[in-house]
């Protein structure tokens, strides 16, 4: 291995072009891929920037022609040499139509035989890959996703600084919370038995920011959540996280659409309409059965629970006069898409959500075919066929039971009918304000109401008298900015009032000592004097997923964790020794 010397790059060596034909350059990097012609060797250089080829020539030099045949994948090199043109053209690179022919060659480092090829068609396990990270990471794609979310790092910071918003860093050890996901909980050394959390979310700071007198806050922040993970989440994930003082709700959505605007146009040169739609919640279940609804294609379900409510068919009947639904989607074409095994895993699909079953209807040859024809009374399918507007081809699919089973059902096939149809144009961007969501949900398992978002949102300012007298029903300052069928962002005007608090915190059974021994920092803040504020956080992982085109999110970020809230690379999490632990006064339950 040799040291840099006088050797000092000058040069990405994806940048060159024929506009740099003659010119003397260093470049420095990996070595990608070797091929020796007998008296002409070619190597590969990989950077950052892309790849060049780099010819050694066996007639100048034959030292160096015989130090280049040294050469192997992902050895560290460093090159000096004139850029020419190439003889063979590879129009499948930016560089293909130069190459350096080098008189200078410096071995930096070797390496091993890598358990991983440095490409992006690799087809390697994922597991393998994130072991592997630092290799994965040389990938083109891996380089690019890490580019465009340092890109889009910028472009956030300059857009909030030039609209008067001041970041400001919120601590990383925190109180625990009592509402939403598991912290992550972190002993204290000096305070024996007693414990920090990771924050879930900076919300009651930045309110106190608000509170403080700051007017606009900006954070780009790390965030935790000890929860079950899928594709789009992460045990630690990065958070655009934001809050304005005196404004309401059109105030706050009007700042961020601009921000979309700047970020769409930045990120990937599209103009984004504004305003932004805006699609009340009750109005998305309604239509499309989840609150986050993908409006690149159709598909609305219907309801047909008053066609139905003295069908014959008991299933249905019975819905309808339990102050269920019934409800269902048409989809077109879906008759010669669906085989009957087909509809079978569709079936078995809506159970997963609570269904008890799926009700199909196909149009087939002017006839209306389904298994339940022989109990439903005379003209009932003609109606029903009417209600979905169905023609020849068509396929209704029908749940029916409570309004919560009968929208995630349907919500979620809908979804996946258009996957499996290929319905979905992944070119378009559809933007969507779902607003003025729930306050208030009842868990059954705790057998009380939880706050759909936080215990910090305002009710709408006509439902204020619901809090208490009837939470089913009220509905909060809350919205969500979601696009393609994803929330990437949320947030809501927050109450500001020590009164209308307390009276969350009641609806929510807290005790007046529960609410103090959690919240006192917030209600004594209050007495003081707390402006009208609210807020924002979009994910900001999930956003450079939209921007890569990406559909896991550990491809945009640098070192994730695994579907078990693992480490792969490092080995995190691991044991500790029982001097570390009887450092932090802990004692492991062994199970």
């Amino acid at each position: 291995m040799e040291s840099l010397g006088n050797l000092r790059r000058t040069d990405y060596a994806g940048d060159l072009r024929e506009k740099d034909i003659d010119r003397e350059v260093v470049l420095m990097g990996w070595v990608a891929k070797e091929r020796n012609l007998g008296s002409l060797n070619f190597v590969d250089l990989r950077d950052r920037s892309g790849i060049c080829q780099i010819v050694f020539n066996d007639k100048p030099d034959e030292e160096l022609f015989e130090k280049s045949k040294k050469l192997r994948s992902e050895f560290v090199i460093g090159v000096k040499g004139k850029v020419r043109k190439r003889s063979s053209v590879n129009e499948n690179i930016p560089t293909g139509y130069i190459e350096v022919l080098a008189d200078e060659l410096k071995i930096l480092n070797i390496s091993d035989v890598p358990p991983i090829y440095v490409k992006d068609d690799d087809n390697v396990s994922e597991n393998m890959r994130l072991k592997n990270r630092s290799l994965d990471l040389r990938k083109p794609s891996m380089i690019n996703n890490l580019m465009v979310r340092s890109k889009f790092y910028k472009v956030t910071r300059d857009f909030f600084a030039e609209n008067g918003f001041i970041e400001v860093e919120t601590p990383m050890l925190t109180k625990p919370t009592p509402e939403g996901a598991r912290d992550y909980l972190v002993p204290s050394r000096v305070n024996p038995g007693k414990f920090y959390a990771l924050p879930q979310s900076p919300q009651l700071l930045k309110q106190l920011l608000m509170v403080s007198g700051l007017d606009r806050y900006i954070q780009i922040t790390k965030c935790f959540r000890d929860e079950d993970l899928r594709a789009n989440r992460q045990p630690e994930f990065t958070q655009i996280d934001l809050e304005m003082s005196f404004v309401d709700v059109e105030d706050v959505l009007d700042i961020n659409e601009k921000f979309l605007k700047v970020a769409f146009k930045e990120m990937l040169d599209i103009d984004i309409e504004l305003p932004i739609k805006r699609m009340k919640y009750k109005e998305a279940m309604e239509r499309y059965g989840i609150d986050k609804p993908d409006l690149r294609f159709g598909m609305e379900i219907q309801n047909i629970t008053d066609i139905v409510k003295d069908c014959g068919f008991g299933v249905f009947e019975q819905s309808a006069k339990e102050f269920n639904s019934v409800r269902g989607i048409n989809v077109k074409g879906g008759a010669k898409a669906y085989s009957r095994k087909g509809i079978s895993k569709l079936e078995d699909f809506v159970k997963d959500f609570g269904a008890k079953g799926l009700v199909n209807i196909k149009i087939e040859e002017g006839k209306s075919i389904t298994g339940i024809d022989k109990f439903l009374k005379e003209g009932i399918l003609d109606k029903i066929k009417k209600a979905f507007n169905a023609e020849e081809g068509d396929l209704i699919l029908i749940v029916s039971g409570k309004d919560k089973v009968v929208f995630d059902s349907l919500g979620n096939l809908r979804n996946k009918v258009a996957r499996d149809m290929n319905l979905i144009d992944d070119s378009k961007f559809e933007l969507v304000w779902i607003t003025e969501f729930p306050l208030f949900e009842y868990s059954e398992e705790e057998n009380r109401y939880v706050a759909v978002h936080h215990p910090f949102t305002a009710p709408m300012d006509e439902d204020l008298d619901k809090v208490e007298s009837d939470p089913a029903n009220a509905r909060a300052k809350a919205y969500d900015i979601v696009i393609n069928g994803d929330e990437m962002g949320g947030g809501s005007i927050r109450i500001n009032d020590r009164e209308i608090q307390k009276k969350m915190f009641k609806a929510l059974g807290f005790t007046e000592e529960d609410a103090e021994n959690k919240f006192g920092f917030l209600l004594e803040a209050f007495k003081y004097g707390a402006p009208p504020h609210g807020g924002l956080a979009y994910g900001l992982d999930r956003l450079v997923m939209l921007f890569t085109n990406s559909s896991n999110i550990r491809d945009v970020i640098a070192f994730p964790k695994t579907q078990s809230a693992s480490c792969l690379l490092t080995g995190a999490p691991t044991e500790l020794s029982e001097e570390q632990l009887r450092e932090v006064h802990i004692k492991p339950i062994k199970e």
